[in-house]
C-alpha cells in the first residue's frame, strides 16, 4: 500500500448502507464491505466496511465524524451484535487518534455516543452478489429507504467531500 493511502474500519448499521456512504466522498480510493472482528468481547462477526483513503485528500476526522453521523450511533438497541458500531483501527497508533476523535465529537450529540474504537482483528468479505450495492441499482426500496437519507445528509453536511454524481 502506497504511502499516500491508510485503511479504516468503520461498523455501525447494514453494510449496504456504510458502503454507499463512504464510496461518495472524495479521497476514498476503495470500499470492502464486509464483516469485521476484533478482541474480545468483540469477537464476533458484525457488518462492516473497511475504507481506503488519501489523508491528505480527506482525513480520518471527516471520515469518523460522516461516520457518527449516518448511522444510529447515540443507539444501543439489541441489533448491536450484528451492526457493533465501531472504528476499526488497523494499529495501536490509529486507535488513539480513532479514540480522540470519537471523544472530540461526543459533545455535539444529544445522547452518549455508542461507538467504539476497537482494534482490527480479521475481515470476511460479503457476498459479491451484494458488493456495490447501491450503485448497482439505487432505485431499489432498500436504497431509497435508508441509503437515500444518508446520502442526503452527506451532500448537506458535507457537500465539499462528496463525489460528483455520476
Amino acid at each position: 500500500m502506497s504511502k499516500n493511502r491508510i485503511r479504516i474500519g468503520f461498523g455501525g448499521g447494514c453494510h449496504w448502507c456504510t458502503e454507499a456512504v463512504f464510496q461518495a466522498l472524495r479521497g476514498v480510493h476503495s470500499v470492502e464491505q464486509g464483516f469485521i472482528r476484533s478482541d474480545p468481547p468483540f469477537d464476533g462477526w458484525s457488518e462492516a466496511v473497511i475504507v481506503t483513503f488519501d489523508p491528505a485528500i480527506i482525513d480520518l476526522a471527516t471520515l469518523t465524524e460522516v461516520h457518527l453521523r449516518t448511522h444510529a450511533s447515540t443507539a444501543a438497541h439489541s441489533m448491536r451484535g450484528k451492526y457493533r458500531s465501531a472504528v476499526y483501527a488497523f494499529d495501536d497508533r490509529q486507535v488513539q487518534q480513532a479514540r480522540g476523535l470519537v471523544e472530540r465529537f461526543q459533545p455535539e450529540f444529544g445522547g452518549a455516543l455508542v461507538t467504539r474504537t476497537l482494534p482490527f482483528v480479521a475481515f470476511k468479505p460479503s457476498d459479491t452478489r451484494f458488493h456495490d450495492y447501491y450503485a448497482k441499482d439505487p432505485g431499489r426500496p432498500f436504497c431509497q429507504a435508508y441509503i437515500d437519507p444518508k446520502l442526503a445528509v452527506l451532500r448537506r453536511d458535507f457537500g465539499a467531500h462528496v463525489t460528483a454524481p455520476a
